[in-house]
């Protein structure tokens, strides 16, 4: 299996909707509630371009099966060398180091970028994303409780950094 990490067009974005819909519908990895529409999902690609942050995806056989990006931690001035980052693999191909090829590539363009540290939040329960992370040099730095709310409970948020 031969996976292919590249940037992102527009047209990637329905396979992108799919892996982030599924995320949503089914899991506590994205906290949004409302399934996102293709116009959202552009917008979003979009505004990553405007900000010369990178939108990567992950393809097999010409098939979307992951992606990454990352964006604004905080709004602030100070902020400015911080991003977070998000990825996201299509649930058949968990477990394949695809998570990795994206991440890695995600940090070695925030390091050409200047940026300073990146961070990941995650749900604490998502215990297999906190390992993952760990594996490539992030530390567990935070765990905040009851920050989140989706399928009727409540949910602690996990930060994980790493240094650029």
């Amino acid at each position: 299996m031969s996976v292919t990490i590249r940037k992102a067009t527009i047209t990637d974005m329905i396979s992108v909707l799919e892996i982030v819909n599924y995320e949503i519908s089914n899991t506590t990895a994205i906290w949004d509630y409302d399934l996102r529409t293709l116009e959202e999902q552009e917008a979003i690609y979009i505004e990553k371009l405007e900000k010369e942050f990178p939108f990567l995806v992950a393809e097999i056989d010409g098939k979307i099966v992951g992606f990454g990006t990352y964006g604004t931690f905080r709004f602030k001035i100070g902020y400015r060398f911080t991003v977070e980052h998000s990825v996201y693999i299509n649930k058949d191909f968990h477990g394949n180091g695809i998570g990795t090829l994206l991440l890695k590539e995600l940090i070695e363009i925030a390091r050409n970028q200047n940026l300073h540290t990146m961070i990941g939040v995650i749900d604490s329960e998502n215990h297999g994303s906190i390992t993952f992370h760990k594996k490539l040099g992030f530390q567990e730095v935070g765990h905040i409780k009851e920050t989140g709310f989706k399928f009727d409970r409540w949910l602690d948020s996990v930060f994980v950094q790493i240094l650029l």
